[in-house]
């Protein structure tokens, strides 16, 4: 860390200038550890909530949802806010909506409180994810880039490998709303830090606020993913016209944003970003794995549960392994990223994932929790192979006037493939369960319900696997980037 403190510049066209590299990403990767934290913390719990609030898996599942989809309106802006306020600014107030959000969802005794918590804990981690990936586009050079964000790796995935146990702990002995009360202390210490280390990054050059792409991007992605989420409710499933109309809505939004977009002198997002070919063939692999790893994460906890009966502390350790190895494997595949470039790594790791998701397609009841911790670990090498290497070498290939565009365009991705993930995965569990246990002879058996579920589970893995395997192939076209605009491979 030390070499890269002494060789980081500032690179977009400015004095050089040296960076306290340690105490500025310290502070980002506090407030990012939380953020990552309540995102999945809740996953555990969702069975809880249903019977603690009286809700369904799909109005449950809008407590995940929800913070994603607020992560996918709120991230694209955030590229304009980057030009807009220092760094000091976006810290400190991503930092102020968090814990906000986080006392508000400690306190929480219902579920509206506590959708509405989530949205504020959300918009506070919108802020702070394109700035802490933009921050190493700015202090470190490229060819060390893939080491840093595998530390970046490391830190944002150790939070949802430690959350399912945590939060079944707390569950288990206490109640829900202490998730979040355990997260504050660490929130204010970020808070704190930050203000006396963290050091101004950003160019301030205050562009022009164009109201309509904001609007014009609310509706394209709030559109689409609210159009997923509700086809696991009610009986028309996707073909319902509140799914037809809001999908609709969503595809059209997006089409006007992007061409008004690419007609502005200031676009609010830059999608010219995309005409660098491996910047757009990192995003797709980003894509594809959130929604693929995201979907799972929703899976297995209610298949440990409602499936296979376990408590919720007893999935949280279930899943642990998975978690660390996946951590473990983050600064590796930045290493390994640094010397060999994403052209291996990120095939090999999209055939462990489909190989994985063929295994999880044929789970039952029976399965032994040993055969689950196993194909939950190898899923999570599989994604850490392709994540951060793909993440990596896309923003490698952009030229520093594109950092700002980059960075809120790969977290955007990320946001609302997230949010995608688990809708389309609660929507097919939701539509192919109740389908199921419709056509059983005795609907009021546990035990068809049981099975229902679990073949609702099986199929999500079993879509999940065409996934994979189209970013397989898609993988074999990488091409390692180490400068602006070419490709080294």
């Amino acid at each position: 860390m030390e070499r890269l403190q002494a060789n980081a510049t500032e690179n977009q066209n400015t004095p050089v200038q040296k960076y306290k590299i340690i105490p500025i990403m310290t502070a980002l990767l506090l407030a990012g550890f939380i953020g990552m934290f309540n995102e999945t913390a809740l996953n555990i719990a969702l069975s809880d909530l249903i019977h603690l609030f009286h809700i369904s898996a799909a109005t449950a599942q809008w407590l995940t949802t929800g913070y994603l989809l607020t992560l996918g309106i709120l991230v694209p802006v955030s590229g304009l806010f980057l030009q807009w306020y220092t760094t000091r600014q976006l810290f400190t107030a991503s930092l102020l909506l968090s814990i906000l959000g986080t006392v508000l969802a400690a306190l929480a005794p219902g579920f509206e409180l506590l959708m509405i918590a989530r949205v504020i804990q959300a918009a506070g981690v919108a802020l702070i994810l394109p700035l802490m990936f933009h921050t190493v586009l700015v202090i470190i050079p490229p060819e060390k880039r893939g080491g840093a964000y595998g530390l970046i790796g490391l830190v944002l995935v150790v939070a949802p490998a430690i959350g399912p146990t945590l939060s079944g702990l707390l569950i288990e002995q206490l109640s829900y709303n202490w998730i979040f009360g355990l997260s504050l202390p660490i929130l204010l210490f970020s808070l704190l830090f930050g203000i006396r280390h963290m050091q101004n990054i950003t160019n301030v050059t205050k562009p022009k606020i164009d109201l309509f792409s904001i609007l014009l991007s609310t509706l394209g992605f709030g559109g689409i993913v609210f159009a997923l989420s509700s086809a696991g409710e009610g009986e028309g499933g996707i073909a319902s016209p509140t799914v037809v109309i809001s999908l609709l809505i969503g595809v059209l939004a997006l089409i006007l944003f992007s061409i008004r977009q690419l007609r502005m002198e200031q676009p609010m997002l830059d999608l010219r970003a995309f005409k660098q070919s491996m910047f757009t063939m990192g995003t797709v692999m980003l894509m594809l794995a959130v929604m693929v790893m995201m979907a799972a994460m929703l899976m297995l906890p209610m298949y440990l549960i409602r499936v296979q009966g376990l408590n919720a502390f007893s999935a949280g350790i279930v899943l642990l392994p998975g978690g660390i190895i996946n951590a473990i494997m983050q600064p590796i595949m930045g290493k390994v990223f640094d010397k060999y470039g994403p052209r291996w790594v990120v095939p090999a790791g999209l055939m462990v994932i489909s190989v994985v998701l063929w295994l999880l397609s044929g789970i039952t009841a029976t399965d032994s929790l040993t055969h689950i911790i196993l194909l939950h670990t190898f899923l999570m090498i599989g994604i850490s192979m392709v994540w951060m290497p793909s993440q990596a070498n896309g923003l490698n290939q952009l030229p520093p006037s594109l950092y700002p565009h980059g960075s809120a365009i790969m977290n955007t991705v990320q946001q609302v493939a997230g949010a995608i993930g688990t809708a389309v995965a609660v929507s097919i569990m939701s539509i192919v369960a109740n389908k199921s246990l419709l056509q059983s002879a005795d609907q009021a058996n546990s035990a068809n319900a049981v099975l229902s579920l679990t073949e609702g589970i099986q199929q999500v893995f079993l879509v999940a696997i065409f996934v994979s395997v189209l970013g397989f192939v898609l993988s074999l076209f990488m091409k390692r980037v180490l400068m602006p605009g070419r490709n080294d491979d």
